[in-house]
């Protein structure tokens, strides 16, 4: 198989896996606090990701790691917690998923400024109307008559922003050191960093270890699909593909989780967040387009 048809195919997978955390994740954090949430989630991400690298014959790698690419997976741990804190808050504080998928389109902005901000890459009239037409649907999304920085909302929304930011920096950073260090070394150390932070706020709050059966089986599976298979094929992605093409089919997953939405929790967003769910879609492919086309 070509590199780049291996590219894609690691995104298509990333993005189905990652379609269902935010469904798995919305319905075990509706039954405990987000720090038991990410105790058992990172938790079993973390023996799902030893699993494998036991089986791949990967552990040996860990042992080969330089003081610089440790260097790395430190700065890279530490974005990853303060991010994906982020991500799962907003997804507690919102009542629909697919809002967050959708708000979080507006990443490929973020990568777009600090590419020119800090690489010194041209910026495009096309890239700048990509921005625009984000930014339009992201504001369709976000209406409401009684929009307040205090409601759930507000709250959900301005954790998206932050956290879209963080990621964004950390995808840069990843892309940079993939050729020197392994998706499935990335991936672990994502899960254990996020395992620790989780197990030093959950035993310094509750540590109340009674869950139901129900958030198990969520967590477990969650924990499969979220920071195990979509962490490790988006790295894996990234390694064969630019990742601005990466974006583009990361950016449909937001009517996955619309379509799992309604099944799971029959939950259907408002027409017009639809319309700006499309409308950041759009915006992202035109964003990738126009880099494809500077190249």
């Amino acid at each position: 198989m070509r590199p780049e048809w291996k590219g894609y195919s690691a995104v298509l997978v990333s993005t189905l896996a990652m379609s269902n955390v935010y469904i798995f994740s919305k319905a075990a954090l509706n039954e405990m606090s987000l720090a038991a949430f990410g105790f058992y989630w990172f938790g079993f991400a973390l023996i799902w990701n030893l699993i494998y690298m036991a089986f791949a014959k990967k552990l040996k790698a860990l042992t080969l790691l330089n003081f610089r690419q440790l260097k790395i997976l430190v700065l890279l741990g530490i974005i990853e917690v303060v991010a994906t804190t982020g991500f799962f808050a907003a997804i507690q504080t919102m009542e629909q998923p697919a809002t967050v998928s959708f708000l979080a389109n507006i990443g490929p902005i973020y990568v777009t400024i600090l590419a020119f901000w800090f690489l010194k890459e041209t910026l495009r009239r096309q890239e700048i109307l990509g921005a625009i037409i984000t930014l339009t649907g992201a504001f369709i999304i976000s209406y409401q008559t009684n929009f307040s920085i205090n409601s759930d909302f507000g709250k959900g929304l301005i954790l998206i922003m932050i956290y879209t930011l963080i990621f964004a920096i950390g995808s840069i950073i990843s892309k940079k050191h993939i050729t020197h260090i392994a998706p499935s070394i990335l991936t672990l150390n994502r899960a254990l960093y996020l395992f620790i932070f989780s197990s030093i706020i959950f035993m310094s709050t509750e540590a109340n270890f009674d869950i139901s059966n129900a958030a198990i089986i969520n967590t477990l599976l969650g924990s499969l699909l979220g920071p195990t298979l979509a962490a490790l094929a988006g790295y894996y992605a990234i390694q064969f593909i630019p990742a601005s093409k990466a974006s583009i089919l990361g950016a449909f997953k937001g009517f996955l989780v619309l379509v799992t939405s309604y099944l799971y929790f029959g939950l259907w967003p408002q027409w017009y967040q639809i319309l700006g769910g499309v409308l950041t879609v759009l915006g992202v492919v035109t964003i990738t387009l126009s880099k494809q086309k500077n190249k």
